[in-house]
This record gives C-alpha cells, structure tokens and sequence, in this order.
C-alpha cells in the first residue's frame, strides 16, 4: 500500500515561503487619546502596537517584551520620557536608536538639550501622521 501525502495549494506554499513578520512597536504617551489613535494608525501599517500610558507602565512592559521601536513622549507623569529612554537602554540596549520621541515642548532648553546630546529621532506635535509613519519605517531598515 502506498500513502501519498497531497501537497499544498500553490497558494499556500508560496505563503509559507513569505511568512509575514510583524514589527512590534511600544507607544507610550500619556494623552490616551493620541496613544489609541497611534496604536490603529500604526496596526493599519501592520505593526504590533502595544501601548503604556506613562514611563512607569512603559519600563514594565520593556522588561518583559522585546520591541523593535518604541514611540514616546517627553512630558509624562511618573516617569518622563527622558528618565524612561536611559532606564530602557539600559535593560536593552538594541533599542538605544530605536527611539522616536514625540514632543510639544522643544522650546524648553531641558528637553532640548535631553533630544541633542542623545541625539535622538523626534517629531514636533502637532506631526503629520504620514510624517511618523516614514519615520518608522526609515528607523526599522
């Protein structure tokens, strides 16, 4: 007796072949709101987006989960960004230029020395959204 195994429609070989690979991003903004809108903006660019609404939360979840970016603020409460961005490269140091800060403040001399001696990616609010979607994608090449 002979068993012969049926082989897969052509189209499910070629998916298996292209598997797609989500990148997975942390927004972390204080102004729910904005964090929500992000989270589908990005989804709808097919990225895993999970979302901290402080810096506290945002240490937690860079603990436990791995992150190919992460999108944050400046001003929050409990933790600000800046604390939050040198606690995370710390605990994982691929993300120190995975970091694109999002900001209304960048007349403070603090922040913008903070975004300067860092040299870290940041977009000015209020951003177009086509803005941080390409910046994204230039920082995951």
């Amino acid at each position: 007796m002979v068993v012969m195994k049926p082989e897969p429609p052509p189209d499910e070989a070629k998916r298996r072949g292209h598997a797609l690979e989500l990148k997975a991003i942390l927004v972390v903004d204080d102004d729910q709101q904005l964090a929500s809108a992000l989270q589908w903006i990005l989804a709808d660019e097919n990225f895993f987006v999970d979302v901290a609404l402080d810096g506290r939360e945002a240490l937690l979840k860079v603990r436990a989960h791995v992150y190919d970016a992460v999108i944050c603020d400046v001003k929050m409460p409990h933790l600000q960004g800046d604390a939050f961005y040198l606690k995370a490269r710390e605990i994982r140091p691929s993300l120190t230029d995975r970091f694109i800060f999002i900001t209304g403040y960048s007349t403070d001399p603090e922040i913008r020395q903070f975004l300067t001696e860092n040299e870290v990616k940041f977009l000015l609010k209020p951003f177009p959204i086509e803005g941080l979607i390409g910046c994204v994608k230039e920082l995951l090449r």
